[in-house]
């Protein structure tokens, strides 16, 4: 892979500061960045009821194989880096996966109990396959057998422990410099963001840099168990293979 072109994609589960991640690529100055460019695909798929739905869908590309084209383009020549914010939940097409190759394929965890409680304020409902949890192994397995490596994963409360060193592993694992630039960035809602930003990023857009990190206090209802027990067997399994110091 040509580094001076380097495309990152770097796939998540939803309530993970995947946008914070985002943001902090975004403030380098030398990095270009996609906001889920597969969102409206995914909706248009799944016929799932969003906040923006219509205008998320009319907004996106919805063909699937036109993703692709565009996130494997040859990026701007005021541009080194391509940083691309995925979901993995958002694949549910999982046929010719090869174009993976073309990108450094990064994943992004958090522990399953905070996406949880996260989760369940913005949802009434959770099923196992809405965490993203399967969708991320599943998409990690594929990348380790295409790159004959294992990928690179970082862990969220890594991060907001100590960003800047989480973030150095990571861009020594990729072949790019860390630079402060990227533990601080301007309030607000960017024009780069998706036009679901309303609904999802009201504490990224109030942020600067990366938050505290914060155990959370709420209990989880009982109810949620199977699907965090299930959650925490993906979890585990990537969490062994975290980058760590």
């Amino acid at each position: 892979m040509d580094k001076r072109s380097l495309r990152i994609a770097m796939w998540s589960g939803p309530r993970n500061i995947s946008t914070a991640m985002m943001r902090a690529f975004e403030a380098r100055g030398d990095a270009l960045v996609s906001d889920e460019p597969f969102y409206g695909y995914y909706l248009t798929k799944t016929g799932l009821m969003h906040p923006g739905r219509e205008e998320i869908i009319n907004s996106t590309e919805t063909d699937w194989q036109k993703i692709v084209d565009e996130i494997t383009a040859p990026l701007p020549d005021n541009y080194n880096i391509w940083y691309q914010k995925h979901m993995a939940h958002h694949m549910i097409h999982y046929m010719n996966m090869e174009w993976l190759s073309l990108l450094e394929n990064c994943f992004l965890i958090r522990e399953p109990i905070e996406v949880i409680l996260s989760y369940i304020k913005k949802n009434d409902t959770v099923t196992l396959e809405d965490t993203g949890f399967p969708q991320i192994v599943k998409i990690f397995e594929l990348v380790s057998e295409l790159s004959g490596k294992t990928p690179p994963v970082i862990d969220a409360r890594d991060l907001l422990l100590d960003p800047q060193k989480t973030l150095t592993l990571l861009c020594n694992k990729i072949g790019i410099k860390f630079t402060d630039k990227m533990l601080k960035w301007e309030k607000g809602i960017r024009s780069t963001d998706g036009v679901w930003a309303e609904h999802w990023y009201d504490s990224v857009a109030n942020s600067t840099g990366f938050g505290e990190y914060k155990p959370k206090s709420e209990k989880l209802d009982p109810k949620y168990d199977k699907i965090l027990n299930e959650c925490n067997e993906y979890y585990s399994y990537l969490y062994n293979v975290r980058l760590h110091a």
